[in-house]
C-alpha cells in the first residue's frame, strides 16, 4: 500500500461511504478539525504524569472513533460510534482530577508550563471542532453524542491543563478587566 494515491489532487476526498466530496465539505472540516486536535494532544504526551498520559491516550483513541463517526453519513449498526458512555467517562475523569485542584475563582488565561499550555491549545482546537460539528448538524444528520463528547472533552482538557500546571508548580493567571 502506498501513502500517496493522487485521488485528492483535484480537491476531493472520500467519505466512509466512498462518496466523493470537496475537501472543504462541512463534514470534512468537522473531522479534519478533530484530527488536528488529536495531533495536538499527541504533542503533549508524555506529560510526565502517568494518570494524565493514560487518559490522553484513551482520548486519542476515542478521537479516532469521533472521526470515523463524523466521516460516515450513513452508519451501519456495527460502525464505530461515540456514545453516552464516552461522555460519562470524561465526566468521571474531570471530577476525579478536579479534586486535586483549588476551586476555580475566575477565568484562567491559557498558558503555564509546556504541558499546560499545550493542553489549553488542544482545548481551543476541540472547541473549534465542536463548532464545526454543530454547523454540520444544521444541514446533515450526525450522531448527537459527538457534539456532547467534544463539549465535554474541552472541559477535560481545561481541567488537565490546570492539573499539569499545578503539578509543575506553574501559576494560573486570570484576565484583568
Amino acid at each position: 500500500m502506498t501513502i500517496y494515491t493522487g485521488r485528492g489532487d483535484a480537491g476531493r476526498t472520500d467519505l466512509r461511504t466512498m462518496e466523493r466530496v470537496s475537501k472543504t465539505d462541512p463534514r470534512i472540516e468537522a473531522y479534519g478539525t478533530v484530527d488536528e486536535a488529536n495531533a495536538l494532544i499527541g504533542t503533549v504526551r508524555p506529560t510526565g504524569y502517568t494518570d494524565v498520559d493514560e487518559l490522553l491516550a484513551d482520548i486519542q483513541n476515542q478521537l479516532h472513533v469521533v472521526q470515523a463517526d463524523l466521516a460516515n453519513p450513513d452508519p451501519d449498526p456495527d460502525d464505530p460510534r461515540v456514545d453516552d458512555d464516552h461522555v460519562d467517562a470524561l465526566e468521571t475523569a474531570i471530577d476525579d482530577f478536579d479534586e486535586e485542584l483549588e476551586p476555580l475563582q475566575s477565568f484562567v488565561l491559557p498558558g503555564g508550563g509546556d504541558s499546560g499550555a499545550a493542553l489549553h491549545h488542544a482545548r481551543a482546537v476541540v472547541r473549534r471542532a465542536e463548532r464545526r460539528a454543530v454547523e454540520l448538524a444544521r444541514t446533515e444528520s450526525i450522531n448527537e453524542a459527538v457534539v456532547a463528547y467534544l463539549n465535554r472533552l474541552s472541559d477535560a482538557l481545561f481541567t488537565l491543563a490546570r492539573v499539569a500546571n499545578a503539578r509543575d508548580g506553574e501559576r494560573e493567571d486570570s484576565p484583568t478587566y
